[in-house]
């Protein structure tokens, strides 16, 4: 099949929907598809070699999103039309639609396109965070229209999917993220780099994410503030420079990548996960892919990722003292730390991104014939 994925982000940013969509891409080439992908083009610094991928990218106009300048809007112009169209695609991706997706969902529709729309960002959440203009309401009115348009809308965990069906969002079905279970593996914990992070042998917690005010990475500061404990900080975002302030006794180590971000997960004791808007939460799997116990809070997709008291423990969201209440449970038990990070190993092993891969080609077969995908639960 031909494949046009037009995406509202692709690296350099660093986020869950430019991760999914490089691997999405991968694994079509790989079998036998034929992958374009659509983007916004990064900030003109940014504008090095960044597109040596071995399918077609083509970049669209960009501009800062208001407040946060570190991430870019694309500006949808004919060339989309053009290339999208030019494409032939026997299937239309709408990864994570907002803008740029809109266009694509309008097109697509106006062409008489089968498209899959995957929601993986709580836009409404973050229109209300960021106060760019839109209020929750007229977000969702928005992906609505969008969602709708497409024969199918993919949902990454059962909580994002109670929330489309809230919000009149029609064919929800549901399909989670992959991991690299081979590259997060508790084989890579590093004795030395323990020893640079916490020198005193302190039980090691870390966050991994970007730094943005909906993640309320401030929440760390009454985990930071428990005894023998050290915290360290991996990302970037616009919140840093008031996070670095608000949280002296923590470590930022900026962004991670590759094997040092996989000797890092794995080097940790406890993962700590802070934002309560996840309509997923790829960390968190990759934290359990290395052995490692998360506490994170009870809503949005860290519900179906974290088994409480067998993988790690959930807490009320937005509550620092849950969290460093977890922490110092986990701290003060190494016997249940280990078992805890067994089990989650055990539960993201077979989560590889070829299985869930596989999952979507046969989504994009399902549209395209009009015909349902085996095996597979839908709402709505």
């Amino acid at each position: 099949m031909r494949i046009a994925i037009v995406t509202e982000s692709f690296p350099p940013d660093v986020n869950g929907v430019a991760h999914s969509v490089v691997q999405t891409a991968e694994h079509l080439l790989a079998r036998g598809h034929e992958p374009l992908v659509i983007a916004p083009a990064p900030a003109g610094g940014r504008r090095r070699a960044t597109d040596r991928h071995p399918y077609p990218v083509v970049r669209i106009p960009s501009v800062p999103l208001p407040r946060y300048r570190g991430f870019r809007l694309g500006v949808p112009t004919s060339r989309l039309a053009a290339t999208l169209l030019g494409h032939r695609p026997d299937v239309v991706h709408l990864a994570s639609p907002f803008i740029l997706g809109a266009a694509g969902a309008t097109l697509a529709a106006r062409h008489g396109l089968p498209a899959v729309a995957v929601y993986q960002t709580d836009v409404a959440s973050y229109a209300r965070a960021y106060r760019v203009g839109w209020g929750e309401a007229a977000a969702w009115r928005r992906l609505r229209g969008i969602h709708n348009s497409a024969q199918r809308t993919l949902a990454p965990s059962t909580r994002a999917a109670a929330d489309l069906i809230a919000n009149g969002i029609q064919r929800i079905w549901l399909w989670r993220r992959g991991v690299d279970a081979d590259r997060f593996h508790p084989a890579r914990r590093s004795e030395e780099l323990r020893r640079t992070l916490a020198p005193g042998g302190e039980l090691l917690v870390g966050y991994v994410g970007r730094l943005a005010p909906e993640k309320r990475v401030d929440l760390l500061a009454a985990v930071a503030g428990l005894p023998g404990v050290r915290v360290v900080v991996a990302g970037d975002g616009p919140a840093r420079p008031q996070l670095e302030r608000a949280l002296p006794g923590v470590r930022f180590l900026g962004v991670q990548h590759g094997e040092a971000l996989a000797r890092l997960y794995a080097s940790l004791d406890v993962f700590v996960h802070t934002g309560p808007h996840e309509t997923f939460g790829q960390t968190l799997q990759e934290a359990a892919a290395s052995g490692v116990p998360v506490v994170a809070p009870a809503s949005g997709g860290p519900v179906d990722l974290v088994q409480s008291g067998v993988t790690g423990l959930l807490v009320p969201p937005g509550d620092g003292a849950a969290l460093a209440a977890a922490v110092a449970e986990l701290a003060a038990d190494p016997a249940r730390r280990a078992g805890y990070g067994l089990a989650a190993r055990v539960a993201v092993s077979r989560r590889s991104w070829s299985a869930v891969g596989d999952e979507l080609i046969g989504h994009y077969a399902a549209v395209r014939t009009g015909t349902p995908a085996p095996g597979l639960p839908a709402w709505g």
